[in-house]
């Protein structure tokens, strides 16, 4: 499929796939793409669906308008005011956040503008980050007296303590350049040269074995929550179960041979 399909009927929500490469668009350009209910419903149901796309080789995270993620919509949660619809909104976001770090497959936020709140988490929870030299982060919801404890779970895996703390209890924005030294992006790029960027390292990601990256990503995930011992252990095995992966031998052969691979896929 290569024209941009619609995933909800407001178009809230727009994917594009081409060459292995599908692309999920925020798509509420005038509330700045925040999270409603409605945009986390629809990530929801895209990515449970990317979990089962074998053909997917990486999945890319963009936004229409002037930014990436204003974070929640928060007129829409003034409009419940009540625990129970806060405790199952949040509850809706981490479950998308973590699919996101549950999927087979890199995902990679494409950011330009603001990533406020949850829009920085967003960012934070994806894989690999493109922002652009003029993006702008935050977990801004101390300035309106709510902390950003959601947010606070991605950011705090991806950047210091002290710098993550920083952020949270002053609201500040950083720029890409401090997001890049933070380790919340992994490349900046100048701004008229964002998509260029993006498509560079999607093309090399699919350009290696789709069975190295998936067994790769599920095994670095994992392994960051044990200890040194248990992680060489399981590190180990998956490495020995990874070399009888036919890519595998193709992979070294073709290095022997020197010579370009051809990946099977299995």
């Amino acid at each position: 499929m290569s024209a941009q399909q619609t995933l909800s009927d407001e178009s809230i929500l727009l994917r594009e796939e081409q060459g292995g490469v599908v692309t999920l668009t925020l798509n509420r350009p005038a509330q700045f793409n925040a999270l409603s209910e409605e945009m986390l419903a629809a990530l929801q149901g895209a990515l449970d669906d990317l979990r089962q796309d074998e053909a997917a080789r990486c999945v890319v995270i963009a936004a229409s308008g002037k930014a990436f993620c204003a974070g929640h919509d928060l007129k829409q949660m003034r409009a419940n005011p009540r625990q129970g619809y806060y405790d199952a909104l949040f509850t809706r976001c981490s479950r998308v956040m973590q699919a996101i770090v549950n999927l087979p497959v890199p995902v990679i936020a494409r950011v330009h503008g603001m990533a406020t709140a949850a829009g920085c988490q967003l960012v934070a929870s994806c894989d690999l980050a493109v922002a652009a030299e003029s993006a702008t982060f935050a977990v801004s919801g101390i300035n309106v007296g709510l902390f950003c404890s959601t947010p606070a779970v991605a950011l705090s895996r991806n950047v210091s303590p002290k710098h993550a703390f920083d952020m949270l209890v002053t609201g500040r924005f950083i720029s890409s350049a401090e997001a890049l030294s933070f380790g919340l992006v992994s490349r900046v790029a100048p701004d008229g040269e964002l998509d260029e960027a993006v498509t560079a390292l999607t093309a090399s990601i699919c350009a290696k074995s789709p069975v190295a990256i998936r067994t790769g990503k599920a095994m670095f995930s994992r392994q960051r929550s044990m200890s040194l011992e248990e992680a060489y252990a399981y590190a180990g095995n998956v490495m020995a179960c990874n070399m009888m992966a036919e890519d595998a031998a193709e992979g070294i052969d073709a290095f022997i041979e020197k010579r370009k691979p051809v990946w099977k896929g299995r």
